[in-house]
């Protein structure tokens, strides 16, 4: 059985490409995150697809926090520098927690829309349901795909390290998914990542249909609001 591109490139190969991710924008949402659900309580979190962990660590700051992803090295990657979260590995379809487990979970920097089919992503939506607790909080980062289509930069190419690294961009021919492709020039490796083009009202029914009430939605990690030029949307949610 064929794997999934996400189950491929969250490897090795990726942290050798993007070795550091911005710990002071990870604060940043955080911090956001905090002042936007106050005054609800929050002993435990949830960083779904928390990756190597920089948005746990600030997390862990505030609060008891469990960090879910699939990819096994990130996870490694993460408690090798000292993530405090408690870390598993798990497939977010499938989350493996109790129902109502949690008074706050989190999905950040566009870590969504990896499926081939909208029904995995609304079942992602309720198994956050399931294990946030009535009253809870629910927050989802994801691009903006107005912005993003209107930005789109087709090819770039960048030195990391001693290696160039080439990126292609596009739309799909239906629209629905921006898929990027990253070749190591002079090896032959390639990977691609492929994300659904989900607009603010899209994410909003989905959270709707699976029991949360939405109750902000802003535009960037400052807490502007949403704009059509806004880089992000950061949809919070209230679990009914």
């Amino acid at each position: 059985m064929k794997s999934e591109w996400f189950e491929r490139w969250f490897g090795e190969d990726y942290i050798a490409l993007y070795p550091h991710r911005n710990a002071a924008e990870a604060e940043k949402v955080v911090s956001l995150i905090e002042r936007t659900i106050a005054p609800v309580k929050v002993k435990r979190a949830l960083d779904l697809a928390c990756g190597a962990g920089r948005h746990s660590r600030a997390l862990c700051k505030r609060w008891w926090t469990t960090g879910l992803d699939l990819s096994e090295v990130l996870l490694r990657l993460a408690k090798r520098e000292g993530v405090e979260a408690a870390l598993v590995r798990g497939d977010m379809r499938i989350l493996p927690f109790r129902d109502q487990a949690f008074d706050l979970v989190v999905n950040l920097f566009t870590s969504f829309g990896y499926f081939a089919d909208d029904e995995s992503h609304l079942h992602v939506v309720r198994e956050v349901s399931r294990v946030t607790r009535s009253g809870g909080s629910f927050v989802l980062d994801f691009l903006n795909t107005t912005h993003l289509v209107n930005a789109l930069v087709p090819y770039d190419e960048k030195k990391i390290g001693e290696q160039i690294v080439e990126q292609r961009r596009e739309i799909s021919a239906d629209g629905r998914y921006v898929i990027k492709r990253i070749c190591l020039r002079g090896e032959e490796k390639e990977f691609t990542e492929r994300v659904r083009l989900f607009d603010p009202a899209d994410l909003s029914a989905m959270m709707v249909a699976a029991g949360f009430t939405v109750t902000a939605c802003l535009g960037n990690y400052d807490g502007a609001p949403l704009t059509f030029d806004s880089p992000r949307v950061v949809l919070f949610g209230t679990k009914q």
